[in-house]
């Protein structure tokens, strides 16, 4: 029997063998092709989706002042420095201290009296027996001149009598001169302020001893504030007295003043000059600080962004305009002012196209994107 049957069932197991693995072959290609299409057609997917949703802004064309960057040292306006008028005598009593406010002839310190004022009682007693001998001096000479007249008196006895009166006034006079710089020296006793200011420094105390020459206080006249800026030759001519400027005080608070003065000479090693600016009275700066600050010299148009449309890369900046309608291209623009949270666009920039307003930091040239909520002012 094995041998009857052995030819037909071989065949036939072969042949359903190789149908078997006919099928298999082609399942095994159709599930590969169906493999490798799916990392493609996932690209295409990736592709389409948005990278970020933004918001779109136009640049603007504003008016914006022509600045000019200078820095420099706040100072005070003037300052008078205060000292004693009479010298080798001893202070008793000291009112002020740094930063008081003072009018003018305020006491400021007080002098020991005592020395000075026995000066002015003797001067006095001395003027008092002066006048007493002027007196007699000048009755004797009206006399004397009446009886030359009737013929008692000689021309020569005559002139002595005259010749003394002249002598006594003049003792006299001598003696209202002393008993006047006795009272101004005893005015000299009080320290006073010789104008309205603040005082910025004080180095006078109690018990010590007045020195000719020597400083007890210092005062800023009126208060008043000054910022000498230190300006380039070449942009000294562009600043004019009223200019605006204004300056950022070390803490950040920003100080309007206006400009008094230009100096009319130039450093010849800095090739810089000064300009003088008066400032408000205010907190915000204080006498000996160092400032930066600007001037306002005139208006010009400005093509401007926000500053959040604008990304600093590598020391440049960028935006991001809209290519078509859901596609962004990366822009090399060149920076000029800022003003509050927008900056100038000097070139790079058509005035005409749409800017990412937002996010433009996250984004690459070439990203699709969606917009939203048209474009942002």
């Amino acid at each position: 029997m094995n041998s009857i049957f052995s030819g037909p069932l071989a065949g036939r197991k072969t042949r359903i063998a190789l149908a078997v693995a006919a099928f298999a072959v082609a399942g095994a290609v159709f599930f590969s092709r169906s493999d490798e299409s799916k990392p493609a057609e996932a690209a295409k997917v990736a592709a389409a989706r948005p990278a970020l949703t933004v918001s779109l802004t136009a640049p603007q064309k504003l008016d914006w002042p022509l600045v000019l960057p200078a820095n420099g040292n706040v100072v005070a306006w003037q300052e008078a420095v205060i000292g004693a008028e009479i010298a080798n005598f001893r202070i008793t009593e000291v009112r002020v201290q740094v930063g008081d406010k003072v009018k003018k002839g305020q006491v400021l310190a007080r002098i020991a009296s005592d020395t000075v004022a026995s000066e002015l009682a003797e001067a006095r007693a001395s003027v008092a027996e002066l006048e007493a001998s002027a007196a007699e001096a000048k009755g004797n000479a009206e006399r004397a001149r009446e009886l030359k007249e009737k013929g008692f008196y000689s021309t020569q006895l005559n002139t002595q009598f005259q010749t003394a009166q002249n002598t006594a006034q003049a003792r006299l006079a001598a003696a209202r001169a002393r008993q006047q710089g006795a009272d101004l020296k005893v005015s000299k006793t009080a320290v006073l302020a010789p104008d309205d200011g603040v005082i910025s420094a004080r180095s006078a105390t109690v018990g010590s001893l007045t020195q000719t020459g020597q400083e007890l206080f210092r005062l800023i006249r009126g208060g008043r504030l000054e910022w000498r800026a230190e300006v380039p030759s070449a942009d000294l001519g562009k600043v004019k007295a009223g200019v605006v400027a204004i300056l950022t005080a070390p803490g950040g608070e920003t100080v309007k003043g206006a400009v008094r003065a230009v100096s009319p000479s130039v450093d010849p090693q800095t090739r810089n000059g000064l300009v003088y600016v008066d400032l408000p009275v205010t907190s915000a700066v204080r006498a000996g600080m160092f400032a930066r600050g600007e001037f306002s010299l005139a208006q010009s148009p400005a093509l401007t962004l926000p500053q959040s449309a604008v990304v600093l890369r590598e020391g440049f900046g960028y935006v991001f305009r809209m290519e078509g309608e859901d596609r962004v291209a990366q822009a090399k623009v060149a920076l000029g002012r800022r003003l509050g949270e927008r900056i100038e666009i000097l070139s790079g920039l058509e005035p005409t196209a749409r800017v990412v307003a937002t996010g433009a930091g996250f984004l690459a040239d070439g990203d699709v994107v969606k917009v939203v909520d048209g474009v942002a002012k």
